[in-house]
């Protein structure tokens, strides 16, 4: 979620000399093998600064990551803030950070949705399934206690199953980095190090799930079949891709997560968007959405499906290291103009239920994908774009993936414990 410059900028104009220093709380130290656990504190954050804390926890050990890219600390407060988050409209939840020896050593979440709790357990949540993330830590001791407070918290909330790393709802980070670590994530992606996989394994939690994300080259035309289905598709009378569009916003915002409500309804992890995220969501994301990288696809007139894609804002937050101060304002001003040679994710896209399964919806998804990949190299001059994330058991996606050639290169694990 990218929030506006003036929305970024305002905050911290009016708190910059007010900001906490992380370094009060001590420096991050990775130890390379488990330390006593005896040592280990476990504090609940409660307030406006324990949150501030909780966040700079996390950034400390985010600056330590090779290829990790600073997102905004403004946004990042926003997201575990109950009055700014819509998620805390339907969802509780708890932040804890470890301490040892005056230092911070570690942070998590341990959350509920209330949502999510009301879907089908086939579905992957369901009744008694409460959440971790915000997951980091010093060494697997840490980790273990981490785990520990928030499994206690969750179940004295009489949850019985704790499922994570979920930050904080699965459209927000879902899952942890296992394999892509060589390489800076894109937009709204998280970059987490190896060894946190065997540690939250090693505190007994299984691979309940696996997401990846697609690379291709977008620079090279897709395989002669696509370009067949998609003359085909242009051909057809009944079939209409047209770009997103900005003047009509709220409509546009409406048509897209109606679909996606419908399309993603029976898929695992599914937890529905309410009024207020939508109205979250469009209102921080029209920043990053051009027309000319969003489609929708209509069948006789009647809106069926949608693509999203949005140039990766990790390019430029790179290159300001996350700051908006002293000039970082700027960078992200003229990058936002005219986002030149960056990086395309396509993090959403569906078509309405009643095609799956049918060759209609494959040569929807083909006409917006190719659609979008000319725009996308012709206009910004993009040579790289990502899919994703794609659960490992969705066929139909993995097959569209797997036939304009892209290959995988990042995978995310999504872990779950019995407590009860």
């Amino acid at each position: 979620v990218v929030m506006t410059v003036i929305e970024a900028v305002a905050p911290v104009v009016k708190t910059r000399h007010r900001r906490i220093d992380p370094t009060q709380y001590g420096t991050i130290a990775l130890a390379d093998a488990p330390l006593n656990a005896a040592d280990i504190g476990i504090v609940p954050v409660s307030d406006k600064r324990g949150r501030a804390r909780f966040v700079d926890c996390g950034r400390a050990f985010s600056d330590r990551l090779p290829h990790f890219v600073p997102q905004l600390r403004s946004e990042q407060l926003e997201l575990i803030d109950p009055a700014k988050n819509p998620f805390f409209g339907h969802g509780r939840a708890q932040f804890f950070i470890a301490t040892r020896s005056g230092r911070d050593v570690g942070r998590i979440s341990a959350h509920i949705d209330d949502l999510a709790l009301a879907m089908p357990a086939e579905q992957g949540f369901g009744p008694g399934t409460g959440f971790f993330g915000y997951f980091d830590a010093s060494d697997e001791a840490v980790a273990h206690a981490l785990l520990a407070a928030a499994e206690a918290w969750l179940r004295a909330e009489g949850m019985q199953r704790m499922m994570g790393p979920i930050s904080l709802s699965i459209w927000e980070e879902p899952g942890l980095l296992v394999r892509g670590q060589d390489h800076a994530p894109m937009i709204m992606m998280g970059h987490h190090p190896a060894a946190y996989a065997g540690w939250i394994e090693s505190a007994g939690l299984g691979r309940a799930q696996t997401l990846f994300t697609y690379e291709l080259d977008i620079s090279k035309e897709f395989p002669p079949l696509v370009q067949r289905i998609v003359k085909s598709g242009e051909r057809n009378a009944r079939i209409n891709v047209r770009r997103v569009d900005k003047s009509r916003w709220d409509d546009e915002v409406a048509i897209v997560l109606g679909i996606l409500n419908d399309a993603w309804s029976d898929n695992w992890g599914f937890v529905p968007f309410t009024p207020a995220e939508v109205a979250y969501a469009g209102k921080k994301l029209r920043p990053i959405i051009f027309e000319e990288l969003n489609m929708i696809a209509e069948v006789d007139g009647k809106p069926v499906a949608f693509m999203l894609t949005f140039p990766d804002i990790n390019m430029v937050l790179a290159k300001i290291r996350g700051k908006l101060f002293p000039f970082g304002w700027f960078h992200l001003l003229r990058w936002l103009r005219h986002p030149k040679g960056a990086g395309m994710r396509v993090p959403l896209m569906g078509v309405v239920k009643e095609l799956h399964n049918s060759r209609l919806a494959s040569q929807l998804a083909f006409m917006m994908i190719s659609a979008i990949r000319n725009e996308a190299h012709g206009t910004f001059g993009s040579t790289r774009g990502e899919i994703g994330w794609i659960l490992e058991d969705n066929q139909g996606m993995v097959a569209i993936a797997d036939t304009i050639e892209s290959h995988i290169n990042r995978e995310y694990a999504i872990y779950a414990k019995p407590i009860a």
